[in-house]
């Protein structure tokens, strides 16, 4: 398990600024740096939705990289909806960043233009506890490591304390199934109070909600051999007409517009009562609490509890976002760049950066579960083993180049978005599972 970790500790490495240190123990050891001055390693990355993280990766950590192993690191920082783009454009051109790094499947869909990078992941592996499944599946192509896996962020149903209670639920008594979540939620929409959620082409909040939701009914994109598509059954058709009904029932119309961004601005001003989100939400309320407050004066922050999805017919199921680095093969700097993710990846560097996402992230591997911080703030305690149930696009076959091509069209969340703005629900299924058949050749 990390150290010891105090209140004060994690004001500390919260703070938007870096003190130096914090690598004492191998500065100490006397260790010349690894590289000559002047190895720069550039490592693009998506734009933290925590954003101390961030300044402390481009402040303290870019430091004591630099003391620790002689490299100078660039990290830059773009919105997550564009990584993709510049991931594929830089591996066409033969030039770029020396880490990228990926959401979800996005890994297996360059698995040929990438180093592998098995030794260091089993190396952090081995040493903290092993790896979530979810972590694995998208950065292993079954034969080695075509990414070193960087985090997961649960997601999570963010809901209004008071606008709850006023019908008479609580984080106790929270719905549990999807027919009483919508019972909920027509009442709060009454009260113009209703759910928030995104049907468009983003990331995060997009797939981590209908995929789960299209399990939770019995529905699956593929069988387990990774071939046969099977998304074209009653389950799903049933899934549909029931999303149709229930997004007019519940949801705010303009979610079919949202970025992952969307649904945080809707809830901090009050115009929404639950979606599904990581902690950002929650975490930016608590930064800012005299901005974010209720129609009644309260802080936002002391106004929200988390809850898991609702279970559907074929049970419970949920999506965390895996997140994992990728070192393409055109990079001139391949042993430094894998050498900085070791370092980052070691149980020194990464506490610091754990510590700073404050639970927005988990964590990659098994290891953080039992970090000190999650005993700082119980409304953050649900995120702390969401990891531990979910699964991944593709299911129900492996997380590989065709999943990847899948949830990067973003296939599934049209089905739905197509039938809530209209067209029929056997009509949305017949168009998902052409594009499905398209992809996987059947």
């Amino acid at each position: 398990m990390p150290g010891r970790l105090t209140r004060r500790r994690l004001l500390q490495l919260s703070g938007a600024s870096a003190a130096t240190g914090g690598l004492a123990a191998i500065l100490a050891s006397g260790r010349a740096p690894a590289y000559a001055q002047g190895t720069t390693v550039h490592w693009l990355k998506f734009v933290d939705f925590v954003p101390v993280s961030d300044q402390l990766i481009k402040g303290k950590i870019k430091d004591e990289c630099q003391k620790a192993l002689g490299i100078s690191l660039h990290a830059e920082t773009i919105d997550g909806n564009g990584i993709q783009a510049r991931t594929t454009s830089a591996i066409q051109s033969g030039s770029g960043p020396d880490i990228i790094m990926e959401i979800n499947n996005w890994p297996q869909l360059y698995a040929d233009s990438v180093i592998d990078v098995s030794d260091i992941a089993e190396e952090v592996g081995q040493e903290q506890g092993g790896y979530y499944d979810t972590a694995k599946a998208v950065a292993n192509d079954g034969k080695k490591w075509v990414a070193m896996p960087h985090t997961i962020i649960p997601n999570l149903l963010v809901n209004r304390t008071s606008w709850f209670a006023d019908i008479g639920v609580t984080a106790d008594n929270f719905p549990q199934t999807w027919d009483a979540y919508r019972d909920i939620g027509k009442k709060l929409k009454d009260k113009n109070r209703p759910y928030g959620q995104t049907l468009a082409h983003t990331f995060g909040d997009a797939p981590n909600f209908w995929y789960p939701y299209l399990w939770s009914w019995g529905g699956k994109e593929v069988e387990a051999d990774g071939k046969t598509v099977a998304l074209n059954t009653k389950e799903t058709l049933e899934s549909v007409k029931y999303a149709v009904e229930f997004w007019k029932d519940c949801y705010d119309s303009g979610g079919t517009s949202w970025d992952d961004a969307g649904n945080n601005r809707a809830f901090l001003a009050s115009t929404i009562s639950s979606t599904q989100n990581g902690a950002s939400i929650y975490l930016l309320a608590k930064a800012k609490a005299d901005t974010y407050l209720t129609e009644t004066g309260k802080p936002i922050k002391d106004d929200t509890f988390h809850a898991p999805l609702p279970r559907g017919p074929a049970g419970h199921f949920s999506f965390h976002g895996p997140f994992s680095n990728i070192i393409p093969g055109y990079s001139k700097n391949q042993k430094a760049a894998k050498d900085f993710l070791r370092w980052f990846r070691s149980k020194e560097i990464y506490d610091e950066w754990f510590i700073s996402q404050q639970g927005f992230s988990v964590g990659p591997t098994k290891v953080w579960q039992d970090h000190k911080m999650w005993q700082i703030d119980p409304v953050m305690l649900p995120y702390r083993t969401a990891a531990q149930s979910g699964r991944f696009a593709g299911y129900a076959g492996p997380a590989g180049r065709t999943a990847a091509e899948t949830i990067s069209k973003y296939i599934i969340v049209d089905m739905y978005a197509k039938a809530v703005q209209g067209i029929k629900a056997a009509d949305a299924v017949s168009w998902a599972t052409g594009e499905l058949q398209k992809i996987y050749g059947a």
